[in-house]
């Protein structure tokens, strides 16, 4: 088992807590995990990447080179585009559609349209079904849970990273992030089955 996933978004949005509930899920099964981080000028509002290894053998490199990603996993739609040619041909695309307030953005229907050219990629409108979960701030876990069911990692290790990283903010807030997490997966596994 392994998966080589890059979190893309903007800083604020919530990538590093993904990163965290997916390295927390996989260490308390004994998995081994290598992350690494990068985050813009400022951040809040400057570009932030993570490269997260995950596997069941022993991991030599923290970066994901190009073209071995099986799963790019994106919080901001321009951002999620940046790496997408660190995507194997196997892969999966899983993001957000909507845009950080960044001024000159690119027309949104040219950048949708430059996302689903690939051919594994979901594109969801996480901010509404997180306001709908409780908190719109829980879109991050919405996409965690829509690109979910296309990692190899399983479900229930997710959850359990979720809870861990949640948990010293209350049962509320641990229940929020996995009903957005739920909401999420059921979006993919809906929009895989059309």
């Amino acid at each position: 088992m392994q998966d080589n996933i890059i979190l893309a978004g903007v800083g604020g949005q919530g990538i590093l807590s993904i990163a965290a509930a997916l390295a927390m899920g996989a260490l308390n099964r004994g998995l081994n995990v290598k992350q690494s981080e990068v985050h813009g000028m400022s951040q809040r509002g400057g570009a932030v990447q993570s490269h997260i290894r995950i596997s069941d053998s022993e991991i030599y490199s923290v970066l994901i080179p190009k073209g071995q990603a099986n799963a790019i996993i994106g919080v901001e739609p321009m951002e999620a585009l940046r790496y997408l040619p660190f995507l194997n041909d196997n892969g999966y695309l899983v993001t957000n559609i909507e845009p950080y307030k960044i001024p000159n953005y690119p027309d949104l229907d040219k950048l949708k349209e430059e996302l689903n050219s690939f051919n594994n990629s979901i594109l969801i409108d996480a901010g509404k079904l997180a306001k709908k979960a409780g908190n719109k701030r829980a879109a991050n876990m919405v996409v965690l849970g829509a690109a979910s069911p296309f990692l190899s990692l399983d479900e229930d290790i997710i959850i359990e990273g979720i809870k861990t990283i949640f948990n010293a903010k209350g049962e509320r807030l641990v229940n929020l992030n996995l009903d957005a997490f739920n909401m999420g997966k059921d979006f993919a596994l809906e929009f895989e089955g059309k």
